[in-house]
Order: structure tokens, then C-alpha cells, then sequence
């Protein structure tokens, strides 16, 4: 396939074409030239006028939900959407049926995902069937491609069999991924402890079901002196542990999602299951911390927190409705909107500390290297229906909302994907 892509301003750090408006033909997958301007008549060309191009975007701790949960998404739908977001790979949790907790659970993952354009790079499993009792095969999984190890949406609550997942992860350099959510403080938690949960008579998640955990898992890591990644940290106390750990020199990195970002515990007042996500949205003093914390680099990357859902799931009364939100195809939108960070800022949060976190090369745009690339208008507006969601599930609450800033197409294994 040999694509030119006309006129788009270039946003890589590591390219010498960096800010410059050019021209890119690419062929077979790889980038043949890098010019002011390029002619190549039987090429496809798209017209990148008025776009940036960057090298594509990675979201770390993405569900999948195949196999097993099919219904909810599986894995064309799940490439649709991620590509429509701009998303050229996925590092995906272990929460599927089965669990991916052996190299048999890797293995069909990456088997069955290499005729999609977008990488799906899985997250093996700490524990046996994610239930936090006995440790998973987490070298063999690694020699077949896991590029992490974590419980997912079940946190490790087990001190012990975190620090044994540390431990023996360091012998071949793996990462533990941990979210820090400790449901045991919390039994029945609705929403973000505070002024509007009271107001609304629901049952609270206090910072501290956050914090409380986070400060063991620094612990643990200052013991193993290993390497850990805090997964969609929600909290001001959470952002300040982050930051004492990286002063003292420990190993870790953290994330955090576009919705904690953006919205406040506020968003819920209308009782919209569609905002209820984990961790909860919180008040505006914790939502500063994370934008504070992501400007000074405590914070390393963002995710989308992608969780898709079935109706019978989400469209219940407020307390019996599952967390979660699909937001592969709106987080850069979302966040542009929004003006959270600088582009720059954007496409390092979205595409080169994700892959730092995960020890994976980097891609750059230049003349011999190989495409893997997004490109998206900064000043395009846009609406958001449900007829154009390219996910299996819709539990979103921005159906019908407007944006500012889409991806318009995406390039990877030598395939273009027009959005």
C-alpha cells in the first residue's frame, strides 16, 4: 500500500521534522520521504491541511472484553473504536473469562489481534483468576508478550502476594500495575465522599480507599525496590505520594483517566449512571491536583479508562448500575475541549510516556522508519451520535455532546484508517 500524506504539520519530539508542515509518502508500511512536498501519483493521498501528525497514541489498562464478555466488545469493535480515537495500540487489562493468567490466555490474544490494525499488547494477570490468593505463570506470560502484570479492576489487597508479584517481576525487569482501590472501606460506595453525595443520600468513596492503598504499595515498592505503575490515581494525597516517591528515587510512574480530568463529582447531580466510573469523579480541589500533577510530571500519562458495558449492566437505578464508560473514541477529544493541557503536552501524555511506562521502543517520524502514526484536526468541530460509536457498548454520557479537535485518520502496519 503506498499512501502520501499532504500538508500535515508534524508533532514529534524525536524528529528532526518536528513543527514543520510536509509531506510523508510511506510504502509497505514505512516512511519512504519526508518533504516540503512530495509527488506520487499513484499513491492514496490523504490531505492532512490544517493537522498535526503524531506518533500513535497508546492507552494502558484498556478492556477488552473478549473473550468471554463478546457483547460488551470484542476485538474488531474494540480496534474500530481505539483507531477512531486515535489510538494505534492498547495495553489491555486481564479482566476477560477466562482471565489472562497463563501464556495460553496471552498467546490468543495476540493470535487473534494481528489481523486488526490496532496493537493489542496484553496485561497478564498478578494473581490466578485476578482473586488476589496465589501468583500467575507472570515469566511465562512475559516470554510470550505480556508487556505488564496486573489484577485489573481488582486491586491487590493481599500485602503479601503483591510483594512476591515485586519481587520476582524484578528478576527479569516486569511491571506491576496496581490500581489503588481499597473496596473493603467503602462496602456499597456510589460516588466521591462529600458535600454532593450527601446531598444525593448515596453511600460515599472516600480519598482515603485510595490513599490508604497507595501508601502500602510505595512501601512495598521501596522494600522490593522494583518497578510499579499506579493505575488512574483520582486524589490531591494520591498526586502528592507520586511526587515524595519520585523525589526519593523509586521506580514508579502513574496515570490517570480523561474523565477525572474534566468533570466533578458535580456531573452526577442529574443521577446519569453514564458518569458513574471508578474511581469517581471527585471534587474540584482533587481535579486540580491531577491537572497540577500531570503539568509538573508527577503524573506520566492519561487514560481513557475504557470499561464497555451492556444495557442490563448500566441502564439500571443509580446504585445497581456497574461502573465504567467507554471513552476510547472521545478522551482527545474531550480533553482538547476542555483546554486541560498544551498539544505538545497532549501527545506526550497520550503517546510517548505510555510507552516509556511500558519499556516499549519509541516510534518517530522519520525517512526509514516504520508508520505508525495519527493524524488529527485541532480545529474541527464535531458531534458526537450514537450511530457513529464504533463500539459494541454506548455507555457514554456524551451522545449528542459537541467537540473540539478529531483524529481523522490513523496508520499503522502499513494499513490507513480514515475516521
Amino acid at each position: 500500500m503506498r499512501v502520501l500524506i499532504k500538508k500535515g504539520t508534524v508533532l514529534d519530539p524525536n524528529s528532526p521534522h518536528n513543527g514543520k508542515q510536509v509531506d510523508l509518502l510511506i510504502e509497505d508500511g514505512v516512511i519512504q520521504k519526508i518533504q516540503t512536498t512530495i509527488e506520487a501519483p499513484k499513491a492514496e493521498v490523504l490531505d492532512a491541511t490544517n493537522c498535526h501528525i503524531s506518533i500513535g497514541w497508546l492507552d494502558i489498562g484498556t478492556h477488552i472484553g473478549d473473550p468471554g464478555y463478546e457483547q460488551r466488545e470484542d476485538m474488531q469493535s474494540l480496534a474500530a473504536a481505539a483507531a477512531a480515537g486515535g489510538y494505534t495500540a492498547i495495553a489491555s487489562l486481564p479482566n476477560t473469562s477466562p482471565m489472562v493468567h497463563s501464556k495460553s490466555e496471552v498467546l490468543y490474544l495476540k493470535n487473534n489481534a494481528t489481523t486488526e490494525l490496532v496493537d493489542i499488547l496484553p496485561i497478564g494477570a498478578i494473581s490466578k483468576d485476578c482473586a488476589g490468593k496465589d501468583l500467575a505463570e507472570l515469566y511465562d506470560m512475559q516470554q510470550v508478550g505480556a508487556v505488564a502484570f496486573s489484577d485489573g479492576e481488582h486491586s491487590v489487597l493481599h500485602s503479601g502476594l503483591l510483594l512476591r508479584a515485586l519481587d520476582y517481576s524484578k528478576a527479569f525487569d516486569g511491571l506491576i500495575i496496581n490500581h489503588p482501590h481499597d473496596p473493603s472501606l467503602i462496602p456499597g460506595g456510589q460516588m466521591h465522599e462529600g458535600s454532593v453525595s450527601t446531598s444525593m443520600g448515596l453511600r460515599g468513596i472516600p480519598s482515603i480507599s485510595e490513599v490508604m492503598m497507595l501508601e502500602r504499595d510505595i512501601q512495598l515498592l521501596d522494600y522490593s525496590q522494583s518497578k510499579l505503575h499506579v493505575l488512574n490515581i483520582s486524589t490531591a494525597k494520591a498526586v502528592e505520594l507520586v511526587r515524595q516517591a519520585k523525589a526519593r528515587g523509586l521506580n514508579i510512574t502513574a496515570s490517570v483517566p480523561a474523565m477525572n480530568l474534566t468533570y466533578t463529582d458535580e456531573a452526577l447531580q442529574g443521577f446519569d449512571v453514564n458518569y458513574k466510573v471508578l474511581p469517581p469523579l471527585r471534587d474540584e480541589h482533587e481535579r486540580a491536583a491531577l491537572e497540577a500533577g500531570l503539568q509538573d510530571g508527577t503524573i506520566d500519562c492519561i487514560t481513557s479508562n475504557h470499561r464497555p458495558l451492556e444495557p442490563e449492566a448500566k441502564h439500571l437505578e443509580f446504585p445497581n448500575a456497574d461502573f465504567g464508560v467507554i471513552s476510547l473514541e472521545t478522551t482527545f477529544a474531550l480533553l482538547h475541549t476542555k483546554q486541560i493541557l498544551s498539544l505538545a503536552q497532549l501527545v506526550e501524555k497520550l503517546a510517548q510516556h505510555p510507552r516509556k511506562v511500558l519499556n516499549l521502543e519509541m516510534p518517530n517520524i522519520q525517512a526509514g522508519n516504520l508508520a505508525n502514526l495519527t493524524i488529527f484536526n485541532t480545529h474541527l468541530q464535531w458531534t458526537y451520535t450514537a450511530d457513529t460509536i464504533q463500539s459494541r457498548s454506548k455507555n457514554t454520557p456524551f451522545i449528542g455532546k459537541d467537540f473540539k479537535g478529531k483524529v481523522i485518520a490513523v496508520l499503522n502496519k502499513g494499513r490507513l484508517q480514515r475516521v
